[in-house]
């Protein structure tokens, strides 16, 4: 009886450690899928209204008598845009029931804000130059290549859209300078619109 009673406490020893083990492994589970998994909370219907406002800011800075106030129309823009685009993925992230601040969110950060800082930074050293009637093209193509480069940990769309910004901004850069305004009316504008019909088609508004 003693020997069996040994051998019960062994087992009952043994076993201890692995009670704990579903949790733990139910957190690395967890953990793992957050991490490999997509950030789906990209709103189409933001991106209708972002395209809305980068229409009516083409129209808005075509108008403008000094470059000034065709930078301030566009960097007003800019920060309404991103306002709304947070605004209405939060809204679709809570209907949905998804962690808005999930490992896809951070990764789909941290891939696309380098490149508005870069654009931002070339903003800032260009506008006082001759080459300053270039930055429609500068704009797109940086924009373009922060949402492919979000977009690997985004919905499949995404990527296709920002590879569709940097054509755009290659084609301004490459044209007359005159037409600056017109191609950040199609792709902060249309191009938008676009696919934020698309989104929100497939994907849940």
């Amino acid at each position: 009886m003693l020997a069996t009673f040994v051998a019960r406490g062994r087992a009952e020893v043994g076993r201890a450690p692995r009670q704990r083990d579903p949790a733990d492994q139910l957190r690395f589970i967890r953990r793992t899928m957050e991490g490999a998994g997509t950030f789906t909370a990209v709103s189409g219907a933001g991106q209708i209204i972002v395209g809305g406002l980068g229409l009516l800011a083409a129209t808005m800075a075509a108008q403008t008598s000094t470059s000034g106030r065709w930078l301030a129309v566009w960097l007003g823009t800019a920060v309404l845009a991103v306002t709304v685009s947070g605004w209405t993925m939060a809204r679709k992230a809570a209907r949905l029931q998804l962690p808005l601040w999930s490992g896809p969110t951070r990764r789909f950060a941290i891939s696309f804000c380098p490149s508005l800082v870069a654009g931002a930074i070339l903003t800032v050293f260009l506008f006082p130059t001759e080459v300053a009637d270039r930055l429609p093209g500068i704009w797109l193509l940086v924009y373009g290549a922060g949402v492919t480069a979000g977009g690997a940990a985004s919905l499949r769309l995404v990527p296709v859209m920002g590879a569709c910004f940097m054509g755009i901004g290659a084609a301004a850069l490459a044209a007359p300078a005159a037409w600056g305004d017109g191609f950040m009316a199609f792709g902060f504008g249309v191009l938008h619109i676009l696919f934020g019909i698309r989104i929100a088609r497939r994907y849940g508004g």
